[in-house]
């Protein structure tokens, strides 16, 4: 790159978009602690009081058509700023107000948080998913969680609605893996781009496909 464009050499990344990185001898480590303080600093939550959990186990969140106006700028910026978090942080999403600012009272307790990359783990393709059925109080719809690691590092992770009203706790949990499926697939295949060539162990690649396909799979974690 440098025989066609200008550089110069600034040393080892150490801040970039908002991110910051710590390089050791065992690994990278990715954080935005700075970008937590400022968040909470911003909606003046920097003196509240810190929670250890992200949210009850037992919050029901739904439709409060009874509860009282907010100032939708300052709610869109919240939701906003914690959608950028969570690219290093994947502990956290939400679009409830009591729960967002549950969450601004976690990220105070745990703003140090964030991305471990091993420079020793090996290149083993690992997936996990698991489906909340019929979480959702308002149309019944069930939420797919996955994550993919690479080696001991986490690589991709999401946690959606799913498109349609899984009939069952199987069906569910069914079209989470077969999403984390996809993924792992897609990962493969960006990874054989750089000559990393990985095979599926002990399973039927043809079977996998045809099931993603179908959004019809049984498979809960994959060894690659």
């Amino acid at each position: 790159m440098s025989r066609e464009f200008e550089m110069s050499l600034m040393g080892e990344l150490q801040f970039f978009l908002g991110l910051q990185i710590k390089h050791g001898l065992e690994g990278t480590f990715v954080h935005r602690a700075k970008y937590t303080r400022d968040i909470l600093k911003k909606f003046n939550m920097g003196d509240s009081k810190p929670m250890t959990t992200p949210m009850s186990t037992n919050t029901a969140l739904d439709a409060d058509e009874d509860g009282e106006a907010v100032d939708q700028k300052e709610f869109r910026g919240m939701i906003g700023s914690l959608l950028y978090l969570t690219a290093t942080r994947p502990d956290i999403r939400t679009s409830h107000r009591q729960a967002v600012k549950h969450i601004f009272r976690y990220l105070k307790f745990t703003s140090e948080l964030g991305l471990w990359y091993s420079s020793g783990s090996s290149l083993s393709l690992r997936g996990f998913s698991d489906a909340d059925h019929a979480g959702c109080l308002i149309d019944r719809k069930s939420t797919s969680s996955t994550c993919q690691l690479l080696g001991t590092s986490l690589v991709s992770w999401f946690s959606r609605k799913q498109a349609s009203v899984a009939l069952s706790t199987t069906e569910a949990e069914y079209i989470a893996a077969a999403s984390c499926c996809s993924q792992l697939l897609w990962i493969k295949a960006t990874l054989s781009d750089f000559g990393l060539k990985l095979q599926i162990e002990g399973v039927d690649n043809a079977l996998i496909k045809r099931e993603i396909e179908s959004q019809w799979t049984g498979l809960i974690a994959l060894l690659v």
